[in-house]
């Protein structure tokens, strides 16, 4: 693996690991979820170049751990930047090493949104979303623990400090603009899809890649309602139910980050990647209906 740099659109800098294997199949992105560093998903970008994939790409959105903010820069992080610019930068970078060879992709919760959001869903020829949901606070399992987290100590802490510190227990630390925008977000029954300063969410109901949603069933955020909001607009994508438990692993907790943890290795992770690098649809995975929106 090598760490490599290079720039979205507007010029700010990235950071992102490029692991090369010696096997001949897809070229793999992997997008975190929010305030989530990318050296949490290292052993299973590992595990896919085992299984067969020629490259894997890992990266930090703007604003978090080593896609620092460059002194001098002057204009807003938005949350949405992530998957506006920051994904089809990345997309180019894993396009270019990959040779030829075609591209998926997996995005765990804030990367199942990037796909919508960058209107380049078209470069990848599969794509799984994990734990990807509508975070409106009334869908998750815990709506007032989560409202009085977000809204009630680190809201006030963002709007202070210009930032949010890592030990308000969010995850990395993060711009102060774009944890307003995450908070907004799940104030909202509608979510960013409610957003009028979120007009690429209309690029939803483009995406036609064949997706594979993945549920969690002890995941807090992700509820069924929670997933099944944010599948409604992805109305056009052939999409690919799959529900994971604790009880088909080590019996232990997953929740809204654990599948990535190399304890689930030999269970979890088999069919996601099968997926993935062979287009093998996992066991007990349900088809949804198409329904075509114009």
């Amino acid at each position: 693996m090598r760490d490599i740099a290079f720039e979205a659109s507007d010029g700010f800098p990235l950071h992102g690991t490029m692991f090369e294997g010696k096997g001949d199949g897809p070229a793999v992105l992997i997008s975190s979820a929010a305030a989530v560093p990318s050296t949490f998903y290292r052993h299973f970008a590992g595990e896919l170049l085992a299984s067969g994939a020629s490259k894997v790409l890992t990266y930090d959105y703007r604003g978090v751990t080593k896609s620092k903010t460059p002194k001098g820069w002057t204009s807003r992080l938005g949350m949405k930047d992530w998957g506006v610019l920051d994904f089809p930068a990345a997309i180019d970078v894993l396009k270019h090493a990959a040779n030829g060879k075609p591209l998926v992709g997996i995005g765990h919760s804030y990367g199942g949104l990037a796909l919508g959001l960058s209107n380049r869903s078209s470069d990848f020829v599969r794509y799984t979303s994990m734990a990807s949901l509508n975070g409106y606070y009334r869908n998750t399992a815990v709506p007032f623990s989560v409202f009085a987290k977000m809204n009630l100590i680190a809201l006030p802490l963002a709007l202070s400090l210009g930032r949010l510190p890592k030990w308000s227990g969010i995850g990395e630390e993060l711009p102060g603009s774009v944890f307003q925008d995450w908070a907004r977000w799940c104030r909202s029954p509608n979510f960013l899809f409610g957003d009028a300063r979120t007009p690429e969410s209309k690029y939803f109901q483009s995406v036609r890649t064949p997706l594979l949603a993945v549920g969690i069933t002890d995941d807090p955020w992700g509820t069924p309602k929670a997933v099944d909001h944010l599948l409604a607009h992805y109305a056009n994508a052939p999409t690919t139910r799959l529900w994971l438990s604790p009880e088909q692993s080590t019996g232990g907790s997953i929740g809204h980050l654990g599948f990535f943890r190399k304890n689930h290795v030999a269970t979890l992770w088999p069919p996601v990647i099968d997926w993935l690098l062979h287009e093998k649809v996992p066991d007990g995975a349900v088809q949804r209906e198409e329904k075509r929106v114009a």
